[in-house]
């Protein structure tokens, strides 16, 4: 600790900005001296307290653990307060630290930074911490429930510290939001590589993940928030976005052009995924009904503008309903109550929605992701806390009744489908009718049926991109510029693509229109290697000339074409029994370190849950240079065409013909390709 303190005086020399009360809170770290007790922001939302199952011997482990950090001669009175925290929260959270300073992504000079890329770094992780961004900020998580940047608030300090202090000779090095330390290296070498949750196998379930994280020795990153690569639910909007409409198109015959008008859409979940169904479904053009039981997160999205409507109760409610289909009204109406008596309602009611699913964060049923029918929220959070076993017996329960109700409206028209949300898989564990004759799931993963076949296995996945001048000159620069990109490439494109690419063309055109900005100033879309090469490189030229006035960031969420293995999610259409394997995302990570990426991530969970998917991650920076240039056309390539020839192995057609193109546009791209077997051989050895 002394290390970093001794930094303190030689980096506020090279501060390029203005606050520099800010820019010495940055560098300090660890403080010399306690700081005073913090109050509790009864405006923000809070976590739900942890059930603690620790023995006596575990809570000293989690208390030594927590002390480590500080010199000997505060763990007495930081003694008490921990303890107090680990028996009341379930987790040490070591409130007292939290820093004082406005939380959000600041313009990249701001940060007291070497380079501009570990100031990049610094930035993305702010703008995950955002209380507009944040799920539950002051418990450091982002979104899911549980999708955590950091386990406590020391941790953030020295990452923030050592961010600041770094050369571009050094990678930090992140222990499940532990800063291991700063290690020799070069400038090749990506600046930060983070790992969360990285789990021995054998120790790797939902119980071993409460107690190892209630003993502060790991966390759950989700996705992209333990890997600062969160942008608010904008990328969540334009996925839920591209998956309604192209669930219209399969299910309900929609045309390419049409939109969803007159069609009804209803889910679960405004919390820990956000206000993206809500959204997205007023952009597809639907009508959105979707419950949520926490008010304090279904009024967030209300006030946001994210929700048009909200109701307490349920008949004024589908009378509205019924009106905005009918009228083909483009709206979104927020339920404060359960799914499940949102379904059952529109069961008595006659009422049959041609479209739904559930976005509740189902990947954490026992810590308040889902909250069982017959119990208020207060109540919920209450009983999860002091009775965990009737707890979960409820929610199991809830779940056998939801699926029920889902049955009931599906035999009646409604297509249903996964959300890789882990309802399928909770819900079979709860002995829910939800596994087919076959043996398999009654209901499809929307990347098994939907987003699988129709863009991961031609490569089309999240690219997504931030400005760090936190101008909105700069991103709308950025949109013209993607939008160029995509028009010529619709030109030359196939008829397999071609779609996909109008789509996102449509939404990047509109994003403005739609206010899809929280936090700092990012986009998403959805692009393949063609795709997203080209937009990466052209925002590199206007960084280089001036257009664009400082670095760009560039990344995408883990749920992509090659950054993710998830049986029940995305390798949910890999069909030659290697949807267990994680090679996929491993090489994945390893791959983007050595070709370029600013820092990498490797997590166990995120979307269907701890245990159940290893996602690869990695953020980059765009800075106008030549090498960068060649970063983007080596590691871009990689990226995605890792995930493709995976999919091709697996003799998905789609992958096997954009790797095909894929070789014939870069002679040093050579693919192993499987050969098809005659179902007519097998059948006559084992029928």
């Amino acid at each position: 600790m002394q290390r970093v303190m001794k930094k303190k005086s030689a980096r506020l020399l090279q501060v390029g900005c203005d606050n520099l009360k800010f820019a010495e809170d940055i560098c300090i770290g660890i403080p010399a001296e306690i700081p005073d007790q913090v109050a509790i922001d009864d405006a923000l939302d809070h976590a739900p307290p942890r059930p603690i199952h620790l023995t006596s011997d575990q809570k000293r482990l989690a208390l030594r653990n927590a002390l480590r950090y500080f010199p000997p001669e505060w763990h007495v009175e930081l003694a008490t307060e921990f303890a107090l925290e680990l028996e009341s929260l379930g987790h040490i959270y070591m409130h007292r630290f939290r820093p004082q300073y406005s939380m959000h992504a600041r313009s990249i000079h701001e940060y007291p930074a070497k380079n501009l890329h570990c100031a990049a770094i610094m930035l993305m992780i702010q703008n995950n911490l955002d209380p507009n961004v944040a799920q539950y900020p002051h418990e450091l998580v982002t979104y899911g429930g549980n999708g955590t940047v950091f386990q406590n608030w020391i941790q953030y300090r020295l990452t923030m510290s050592y961010l600041a202090s770094m050369s571009e000779n050094q990678t930090l090095v992140m222990y499940s939001g532990h800063p291991l330390g700063l290690f020799p290296s070069d400038p090749n070498s990506p600046r930060v590589v983070v790992t969360n949750g990285m789990v021995i196998p054998n120790h790797s379930s939902q119980d071993d993940y409460e107690l190892m994280s209630a003993v502060g020795v790991t966390q759950y990153g989700q996705m992209t928030a333990g890997s600062y690569m969160y942008i608010g639910p904008q990328g969540i909007v334009h996925g839920t976005t591209i998956t309604l409409l192209n669930a219209a198109r399969k299910y309900l015959g929609i045309g390419a052009e049409e939109g969803l008008g007159g069609i009804l859409y209803v889910t679960s979940g405004l919390g820990g995924m956000s206000g993206a169904q809500a959204k997205a479904a007023v952009i597809s053009g639907a009508v959105a009904i979707i419950a949520e039981c926490n008010e304090f997160a279904a009024q967030k999205r209300y006030q946001q503008g994210w929700l048009s409507e909200l109701y307490y109760d349920l008949e004024p409610l589908l009378d509205r309903a019924e009106q905005a289909k009918s009228q083909r009204e483009a709206v979104s109406l927020g339920f404060v109550g359960n799914i499940v008596d949102l379904l059952e309602g529109l069961i008595d009611r006659q009422i049959c929605p041609e479209l739904g699913s559930d976005q509740t964060s189902l990947h954490n049923p026992w810590l308040g992701g889902y909250m069982p029918v017959g119990m208020s929220f207060d109540d919920g959070i209450k009983a999860l806390r002091e009775d965990p076993e009737r707890f979960r017996h409820s929610v199991k329960a809830s779940l056998i009744r939801h699926v029920d109700a889902i049955n009931t409206l599906s035999e009646r028209g409604m297509h249903f489908w996964d959300y890789g949300n882990a309802f399928l898989l909770e819900s079979s564990k709860a002995g829910a009718d939800v596994i087919s004759e076959s043996g398999d799931f009654r209901y499809p993963s929307y990347v098994e049926d939907i987003m699988g076949p129709i863009c991961f296995d031609y490569g089309f996945g999240p690219f997504r991109w931030v400005c760090t001048s936190g101008s909105q000159e700069d991103l709308d620069v950025t949109d013209g510029i993607a939008s160029g990109i995509l028009r010529e490439l619709i030109n030359s494109a196939s008829d397999d693509t071609r779609l996909q690419y109008a789509d996102n063309l449509r939404w990047i055109e509109n994003a403005n229109t739609h206010d899809l900005v929280v936090g700092t100033k990012a986009r998403i879309l959805y692009a393949d290697e063609s795709g997203r090469r080209g937009i990466a490189s052209a925002f590199n030229k206007a960084i280089s000339t001036g257009k664009i006035s400082a670095p760009v960031v560039i990344g995408r969420d883990h749920h992509d074409v090659g950054g993710t293995d998830s049986p029940y999610r995305e390798t949910a259409n890999i069909k030659d029994g290697s949807m267990f394997s994680a090679d996929m995302s491993v090489h994945n990570f390893v791959g983007d370190a050595f070709r370029g990426a600013t820092w990498v991530s490797l997590h166990n969970g995120g979307g269907v849950g701890w245990g159940e998917v290893i996602n690869g991650g990695f953020g980059m920076v765009l800075d106008g240079s030549d090498q960068c240039e060649e970063r983007i056309q080596s590691m871009i390539s990689w990226d995605v065409n890792n995930g493709i020839a995976r999919r091709a192995w697996a003799n998905n057609p789609g992958s096997v013909s954009s790797i095909k193109l894929a070789m014939n546009q870069n002679s040093g791209l050579s693919i192993t390709l499987p050969n098809v077997v005659d179902e007519r051989i097998l059948s006559n050895q084992y029928d």
